[in-house]
């Protein structure tokens, strides 16, 4: 993409930007507040510093649309499969038996909502080597992007 060399520090503050989306286990939304004040101070000065802020942002982003379609699906799909297990009388006197559960009753749709919690799992999983990789890329000087990324930041 870019025919100049890219400088020791741009290949640094790139990988820091990428790591930067970790700081999510320490402040709620550092994934996406970090990334965007570091790439935001430096992206007119650097063409790579700007691609790798974008990717990581739109990484974020991705990540965090596609989990929220999997709640959307698997949190409903897996209270309404187990709750078709009691009558509504159990339900509203609060006398809830479990004995009363049966398995049959949990496949089928409470089996998709459990596929679609693994596939969250997995999605959080596979998020955190990405980042990894994609430091690892940026502090090589590769113009690396990520996989399942939407474009929201062009």
């Amino acid at each position: 993409m870019e025919t100049l060399t890219i400088t020791k520090h741009e290949k640094n503050y790139s990988s820091l930007i990428h790591l930067s989306a970790f700081t999510k286990f320490i402040i709620p939304f550092g994934n996406y507040i970090l990334p965007f004040i570091l790439w935001s101070t430096k992206k007119k000065e650097s063409s790579f510093i700007d691609y790798n802020g974008k990717q990581i942002l739109n990484f974020q982003l991705s990540i965090l649309m596609y989990s929220i379609f999997l709640g959307i699906l698997a949190i409903p799909t897996i209270i309404g499969t187990v709750l078709s297990n009691f009558t509504w009388s159990e339900l509203e006197s609060g006398n809830i038996v479990l004995d009363n559960m049966q398995i049959n009753n949990l496949i089928g749709l409470g089996v998709f909502g459990v596929i679609c919690t693994g596939i969250f799992v997995v999605l959080k999983v596979v998020e955190f080597f990405y980042i990894i990789y994609g430091a690892i890329k940026a502090n090589e000087g590769e113009y690396f992007k990520y996989p399942l990324t939407i474009n929201f930041i062009k």
